[in-house]
């Protein structure tokens, strides 16, 4: 039986898995192209993305809530039919907001300090990336849906064309607009890989969604998904005062801090795949405690393997050629993979949550536990990048540890009504 599960999971991860490393990668392609445009270009991109980014993890998170109901209908056509239209609404209803916040960019980057030159670069730069957050909401709407109906192909299929679409575009178009011309490439991007999954979706309903609103329902969506954005986005601001507290440390150590994020982000986005796979088998079995098992099994052995590729093979040496901060990463690489294995085995267990309905504790062992590492951050930089990175590894190990108390906790999935 484990083993039948770790084949589904791994059926089900494997095609998201891939869909998340394309669309990495082309964000590289996007960046390297800005970086070749001009420094300018580059900084009005970091200012916007700064907000863009944070927004895009928010609106992902607060629809990722319909994959457990989604899962529960999936033999209940009409129901499955309501829970997607209540899924959309809340798409709008965190979408809209968001992609305001990024519309609003230059106001917030005048009002932050930012240079007269560096905003006057960004144009309507913003905008385009505000529509691109409103796409997203759609298609991440539709993306957890399928995830929750096992049709994760389709959202390979989305992923490889949005990738393709940023990595054909960007550079053909930055170099004539500069940086709107990056916002087209993404802006495009974020409309193909909606239109795609929506159509994927829409394929598997019965029938076509009305337009009525029941906030009672959408709420019942949102009690699951807005913890999920308040989780992302709490980690997101810590691993935010890491990079600040590395770079109080020095130069080498920033350049040598951001890289190992970096390859650590990548590392860690297997995890989030099996994750999202884990849900609906959870959300549909009684047997909830054997399922993460299976997820956290082929959790450890991914990440160890991919953590091996990694090490073995000085991935670092990619992204630099300074002695000083190819050192310095060296000396982080057991860290690193410490940091990666504790961070994909909660994420498994929070997702574990998610199937279960009850994301409020995994916003809260988050909360604790990242507060604490954002307050110790500072007093853990006197210790260098060993120090950071002990400390990062240190909560992530206690998030994992909160996590699992919290699924224990849990018991038996909760039979809470899906939306009608």
């Amino acid at each position: 039986m484990l083993l039948s599960d770790v084949r589904r999971i791994g059926r089900t991860a494997l095609p998201l898995y891939l869909s998340m490393v394309a669309v990495s990668l082309s964000a590289l392609v996007n960046t390297a192209a800005l970086g070749r445009y001009g420094t300018d270009a580059l900084a009005g991109f970091a200012v916007t993305v700064a907000v863009y980014f944070p927004a895009m993890a928010a609106v992902t998170g607060a629809v990722r809530g319909v994959m457990p109901f989604v899962a529960a209908k999936a033999d209940d056509p009409p129901g499955l039919v309501r829970v997607v239209r209540d899924g959309t609404w809340l798409a709008v209803f965190v979408g809209v907001p968001a992609a305001g916040a990024v519309a609003c960019v230059p106001l917030i980057a005048q009002a932050s300090g930012v240079s007269p030159e560096t905003v006057g670069q960004l144009g309507p730069f913003p905008m385009l990336m505000a529509i691109g957050v409103l796409c997203n909401g759609f298609g991440s709407m539709a993306t957890s849906s399928l995830v929750g109906l096992g049709q994760s192909k389709i959202v390979l299929r989305a992923g490889l064309v949005g990738a393709a679409s940023i990595a054909v575009l960007s550079p053909l178009l930055v170099a004539k607009l500069g940086l709107n011309g990056a916002g087209i490439a993404l802006c495009t991007a974020n409309l193909v890989s909606c239109l795609i999954t929506v159509a994927g979706l829409r394929q598997q309903l019965p029938g076509r969604p009305n337009l009525r609103i029941h906030l009672g329902q959408i709420a019942a969506l949102a009690k699951v998904g807005v913890p999920l954005a308040g989780t992302v986005l709490i980690k997101l601001a810590v691993l935010g005062v890491l990079a600040i507290a590395a770079a109080r440390v020095s130069a080498t150590a920033a350049a040598a801090h951001n890289i190992a994020a970096a390859v650590a982000s990548l590392t860690f986005t297997a995890a989030v795949a099996i994750g999202q796979a884990v849900v609906p088998i959870v959300s549909t079995r009684t047997d909830a405690r054997r399922v993460i098992t299976a997820g956290l099994l082929i959790t450890a052995t991914t990440l160890s393997a991919i953590s091996a590729v990694v090490v073995l093979g000085n991935v670092h040496r990619f992204f630099t050629e300074d002695p000083a901060v190819v050192d310095a990463v060296a000396h982080l690489l057991g860290l690193l993979v410490l940091v990666v294995l504790a961070d994909g085995l909660q994420a498994v267990l929070g997702f574990g949550l998610t199937g279960l309905k009850r994301t409020t504790p995994s916003l809260v062992v988050f909360a604790v536990c990242y507060g604490v590492l954002a307050f110790g951050a500072i007093p853990a930089a006197r210790y260098g990048l060993t120090g950071l990175w002990v400390a990062l590894a240190a909560a992530n190990l206690a998030v994992a540890v909160g996590q699992g108390i919290a699924f224990r906790k849990a018991g038996q999935p909760l039979q809470h009504p899906a939306p009608s």
